[in-house]
């Protein structure tokens, strides 16, 4: 079939294997160029898939020659239909993998449960007996509790007080203002089952009492802070506090890991292009304001820069891990630079519909957000009919 994008809102409803594999080649050879990592062999990525997950991934099996076992939930394709950017992405990781010689499986379904907790620790068992890290990276906007039986649902609200903004349409540029209702308790109790820290828990807790995790294991989960114009509505926000909670869960984990000498750490990334903030209001003009700064300067990271700089600098660079005074690593440093932050504040004051093409990167936001599902890839045919039943190899 001939596949083209088809928008609703913020998300893309269809997705392009050729490009997501283009997608997956692109990361590979990135973290090719910049040197073997002396890193982990095993390693575990729950939410393996997408963004920070898929380039963790990679990172791992291509910079470290890491035998790899993804998890995620993804739509396999139907005749005359998509997958899920993710499913393409991940078949496209195996075949490389496999190509290399190299350990990759996969799990396809909801990680939040028990069923998939006891089958990715039966997989480890028998192929690895032990993992070395284990990176969470679960983005799910929904999350049904595998004791309670509960669904509980995120929110992206502001507390206390009514939040009004300028955000932007990205598929037209047009800058408008946004005003978002204050939460309530109920809100932020649901944000945070669904983002906080308790699934990581549950995962790490599974992982340890099965005897699977080896001495010294490490697992690092991924948060934002992010800058004073978001605040409000962000880290001051409903996702704040689950965020709040994930940092919090790092230390109990560690203390749970002692039997190992295991550790948990939280990786503070830049801002990027994701399905995730996509659905945020304000985040996408911030982030075409901050594109266009960084770029400018020549400090601008994507995902796979920002995870190969993790691993290579941060996580195994044969030292002690740098991290703040509240034991958080820090990848976001580029972003919050005074002189990025600054320029940025400076062209908030400045950006409207007419101002943004000249003093935002729009443009960039755009192509980012259609290559999440396999678009806008040079050296891709888009015209050619193409396969759309990818198979996964190893989707156990």
């Amino acid at each position: 079939m001939i596949i083209e994008p088809r928008m609703r809102g913020f998300i893309c409803l269809t997705a392009h294997p050729t490009g997501c594999e283009k997608n997956v080649l692109n990361q590979i050879d990135y973290v090719k160029s910049k040197g073997t990592i002396k890193g982990p062999q095993k390693v575990l990525v729950i939410g393996a898939s997408t963004g920070f997950g898929l380039s963790s991934r990679i990172t791992a099996a291509f910079g470290a020659g890491a035998s790899t076992i993804g998890v995620f939930f993804e739509k396999p394709p139907q005749e005359g239909k998509t997958a899920s950017p993710g499913w393409y992405n991940s078949a496209a990781v195996q075949r490389e993998a496999k190509k290399e010689g190299l350990y990759a499986k996969s799990i396809n379904g909801d990680a939040f449960s028990d069923e998939i907790k006891t089958k990715t620790i039966d997989l480890i068992k028998k192929d690895w007996g032990k993992v070395d890290l284990v990176i969470y990276s679960l983005a799910s906007p929904v999350r049904t509790h595998p004791k309670t039986g509960v669904t509980h649902r995120s929110v992206l609200k502001p507390i206390g007080q009514t939040y009004t903004n300028k955000t932007v349409d990205f598929h037209t540029g047009k800058v408008t203002d946004i005003t978002i209702d204050p939460c309530n308790n109920e809100d932020i109790e649901n944000t945070v089952a669904v983002m906080g820290g308790e699934d990581w828990m549950m995962w790490m807790d599974a992982l340890n009492k099965a005897e699977v995790l080896s001495n010294e294991a490490m697992t690092v989960a991924y948060s934002y802070i992010g800058p004073t114009i978001t605040e409000a509505v962000y880290r001051k926000g409903t996702i704040g506090k689950a965020k709040d909670h994930l940092e919090a869960t790092a230390a109990d984990i560690t203390n749970q890991l002692k039997n190992v000498n295991g550790k948990a750490y939280v990786s503070v990334n830049k801002a990027l292009v994701t399905q995730a903030s996509s659905a945020i209001p304000v985040i996408p003009l911030y982030i075409s304001l901050l594109y266009k700064t960084m770029k400018d300067l020549k400090v601008h990271e994507g995902c796979i820069e920002q995870m190969q700089r993790l691993f290579s600098t941060c996580l195994y660079n044969g030292k002690a891990i740098p991290t703040d005074d509240k034991g958080r690593i820090r990848v976001d440093d580029w972003e919050l630079r005074a002189d990025v932050q600054n320029k940025v504040e400076e062209l908030w004051g400045q950006v409207n519909t007419e101002t943004l093409p000249a003093i935002g990167d729009l443009q960039g936001y755009k192509a980012d957000f259609l290559n999440l599902f396999g678009f806008g890839f040079d050296g891709v045919d888009y015209s050619a009919d193409v396969n759309e039943m990818v198979e996964i190899e190893n989707l156990q």
